[in-house]
């Protein structure tokens, strides 16, 4: 690595002469493959723009012009040439580098970005406080083809087109998202890639007009609306500038002299400039470039053979029970149908859309779109089961209040990877659906304790007349034998695990394991705990809280999510509303802070909800003098 050594910032990059350029990107991508192999993350997509991002720190003067990212799987080689670079080994690490973009991590990270859609919207509102403060420096929007299906990101371009601020956004188009890209915008990229480049087709056309006999020179002096309407009937291209934005391209995205070549002449414009530049996901590393999907994001791997390295399968992941579970329930009834936005592999969507093609959907990185979509197939009948990770939910409260709760509309909500979700950190962990789903009017929550209880909240979420929902944890499950016939559960019933005296521990979701071995824990040092597997968020089963406040005078609440406005917040509302005054309560959970990257065992174990941490705080509230104790 004798030059990427070398470069400890953009300045250092922009030392070089533009031969050296192409070796140092061979480097980046050798040193990510190398250092990836180890501990994995989102390979092939942050292969793939690797010219790109060089290409873009050699012609702006970064961290003064501002470049502005969309998800952050794309930046690993934007970490490594910011000063990052021997930190690259503790990315998505605890205590390590973020895997996304972080502005508390370096000043090159302009804007927090994890969640995809935002980064034209950012970029533009810098733009415009750039031009109120009279401040002189450039902009740039990196955004990749899938990210471009975001409602958001579209919402942006229309103002773009309207402000007409000096910026610049490069579209990394490598027709990929997490999965194949869907969806007309896709195709209409698509057709652009076939076709000739646009400034090449307009300068023919210009020719064109001119050797019309005698009128052509006087057509062409007229102005550039008969080129550019010759032009937009040509190409596709044609229509960001009907949008107000000048195109460039489609250029190679791995050709760095075409794109410092392109780089150069957005620089020039005085307004807004779209440059579209074609990559291959996974870029460098033949594995990767062959199976995309797979390579997105990853474990560990062999780089001779690109074969995972994988942690021993004792159990089938919860993401793979919901999907089973999905299409036998789809057998049994033609009116279930399936939708995910994006996450076709992440959701266990996938397997279903095999065997029920016609009846699953991908409404692409649009989950406000895929809410109302669910609740417009509800009004005619359909049992729409919506599968979106719990952290993209919250972009779509706004459309379950207003296009399914108002209308009672009959739609599942499975929330994949609730809880910590590790390595992806803050953006990514799933600690609030509790909360902003229980308080609207007619919905039930549920949490299963196991994978086996997940298949039938499933069934009891989807024949529940009105919106209800389930979540469940990113991985394996606990390795429970499953019942052979999936039953719809008693709404808003809890179970008892286990018969105590002294105090009882409620616990919901996953966490339930965890209660029971603080538990046997307990049980060492004299004390029977009754744990019970809550079930259900909403409705609480408050016949048998009531009845455990009144026997056993002392409870603990144990949930996978930030305390305020979670379940325990919920058993206290309980409480409250029933005048119990005279029971002792502690709800364990998250605090009011950001919850860091890591492995789940860890971030659990540090925040006091495993088994050990229940047992502690259950002995400290048993020899506390206080009512109400959260921690």
């Amino acid at each position: 690595m004798n030059l990427l050594n070398q470069i400890n910032d953009p300045a250092d990059l922009r030392k070089l002469p533009p031969a050296k350029l192409q070796p140092l990107a061979d480097e980046l991508r050798e040193y990510m493959i190398e250092t990836l192999s180890k501990i994995g993350g989102h390979t092939g997509a942050s292969l793939g723009p690797v010219e790109l991002i060089i290409a873009m720190h050699y012609v702006f003067d970064t961290p003064k012009d501002r470049l502005v990212f969309d998800i952050g799987h794309q930046a690993y080689a934007h970490k490594i040439i910011t000063g990052r670079r021997d930190q690259f080994p503790t990315i998505r690490q605890y205590d390590g580098l973020s895997g996304f973009l972080k502005r508390d991590e370096s000043e090159y990270d302009v804007f927090n970005a994890a969640h995809a859609g935002t980064s034209i919207s950012a970029a533009l509102g810098i733009a415009a406080a750039r031009d109120l403060k009279r401040e002189d420096f450039n902009v740039l929007a990196f955004i990749g083809d899938a990210g471009l299906t975001a409602g958001m990101a579209l919402e942006g371009i229309n103002q773009v087109g309207h402000l007409k601020k000096k910026m610049t956004i490069m579209l990394n188009d490598n027709e990929m998202s997490i999965a194949p890209n869907v969806g007309a915008l896709s195709g209409y990229l698509n057709r652009i890639r076939g076709a000739k480049p646009y400034h090449e087709l307009k300068h023919e056309i210009e020719e064109w007009v001119k050797m019309i006999p005698a009128i052509g020179e006087k057509m062409l002096s007229v102005g550039k609306s008969l080129k550019d309407a010759l032009a937009s009937q040509i190409i596709p291209g044609a229509l960001w500038e009907e949008l107000g934005l000048k195109y460039m391209g489609p250029i190679n995205g791995h050709d760095i002299n075409a794109i410092i070549k392109t780089l150069e002449e957005a620089k020039k414009e005085d307004g807004p400039v779209l440059i579209h530049a074609l990559t291959v996901k996974g870029k460098g590393y033949e594995p990767a470039e062959r199976d995309k999907a797979a390579w997105h994001g990853t474990s560990a791997f062999e780089i001779s053979t690109g074969k995972f390295i994988k942690e021993p399968v004792t159990a089938p992941s919860y993401t793979a029970v919901f999907a089973d579970a999905t299409i036998e329930l789809m057998r049994q009834d033609e009116r279930i149908v399936a939708i995910t936005a994006a996450m076709p592999d992440g959701t266990g969507v996938s397997k279903v859309m095999k065997e029920f093609p016609d009846r699953t959907f991908d409404a692409a990185i649009a989950e406000q779109h895929a809410v109302t979509f669910a609740a417009g197939m509800a009004t005619e009948g359909y049992k729409p089961i919506a599968a979106i990770y719990s952290t993209f939910l919250q972009r779509a409260y706004d459309q379950i209040f207003h296009d399914v709760v108002l209308m009672d509309l009959d739609v599942t909500f499975a929330l994949d990877r609730g809880g910590v979700a590790g390595a992806d950190g803050p953006t990514h962990h799933g600690l609030m659906d509790f909360g902003y789903l229980r308080h609207m009017p007619g919905f039930v929550v549920m949490a299963p304790k196991d994978e086996n209880e997940l298949r039938h909240m499933l069934k009891t979420a989807v024949y529940f007349n009105g919106p209800a929902s389930l979540r469940y944890p990113r991985g394996n499950g606990t390795g429970v034998k499953l019942d052979e016939e999936i039953e719809a559960l008693e709404i808003g019933k809890a179970e008892i695990l286990r018969d105590g005296t002294d105090v009882a521990i409620l616990g919901i979701g996953t966490q339930v394991a965890y209660c029971l071995k603080a538990a046997d824990k307990l049980a060492q040092d004299g004390i029977n705990a009754t744990v019970v597997n809550a079930r259900f968020v909403k409705p609480l089963d408050e016949e048998l809280i009531l009845a455990l406040a009144r026997t056993h005078g002392s409870i603990v609440t144990v949930e996978d999510h930030y305390l305020m406005t979670g379940f325990g917040s919920a058993v206290l509302e309980c409480l409250e509303h029933h005048k119990v005054y005279d029971c002792r309560v502690k709800c364990l959970g998250f605090g009011d802070k950001l919850i860091e990257h890591g492995s789940q065992g860890l971030l659990l174990a540090k925040y006091g909800l495993d088994g050990d941490g229940i047992y502690s705080s259950t002995k400290e509230l048993m020899a506390s003098k206080y009512s109400f104790v959260a921690k």
